[in-house]
């Protein structure tokens, strides 16, 4: 139990860094496209695209790091006005629900990433746009990996999953 407890805790970390990582280029790279612009008056010819998709993969990381902290955007009026003893089983059929439709949106983001492989089309500076949209289906993956182990947490009778 303690090397999943370890492990777990690497995985959260190589997360955090990743999204601290990918706010800091970001940062980088719009701070310097607004200095090249007014000082030069000129800038880099990609920057707008590789922000773009670091605004994408900022986006997907932090929707895994919400799954994982159950601190996603949801309605929650059965959580906060139903305190019956079916409560944990219907808050389990939520979270059900939720990894149904992650774990679709999975598979169907991997079929929109093999048309993109199979198509060759390129992002920017020859990199492959598969490359970039390869995050999609990782982490709704993952999401919905979350959300179904949040659903048996819940079913098993535990309040709320850790």
């Amino acid at each position: 139990m303690q090397i999943l407890r370890r492990l777990n805790s690497f995985l959260h970390s190589c997360e955090n860094g990743m999204l601290f990582f990918l706010v800091i280029a970001m940062l980088g790279i719009c701070v310097t496209q607004i200095f090249l612009r007014n000082f030069f008056d000129f800038g880099i010819v990609w920057a707008e695209t590789l922000t773009r998709l670091l605004v994408l993969w900022t986006a997907m990381i932090g929707s895994m790091i919400a799954a994982r902290s159950s601190q996603h955007i949801r309605i929650d009026l059965v959580e906060r006005f139903y305190q019956g003893k079916f409560r944990n089983h219907i808050l389990g059929a939520m979270q059900l629900f939720t990894a149904l439709i992650c774990l679709a949106m999975a598979y169907y983001s991997t079929q929109f990433l093999m048309l993109e492989f199979e198509d060759g089309t390129t992002a920017f500076a020859d990199l492959p746009s598969w490359l970039f949209i390869s995050i999609i289906p990782f982490a709704f993956f993952i999401m919905g990996i979350r959300y179904l182990t949040n659903a048996l947490i819940f079913s098993a009778g535990k309040a709320k999953p850790e």
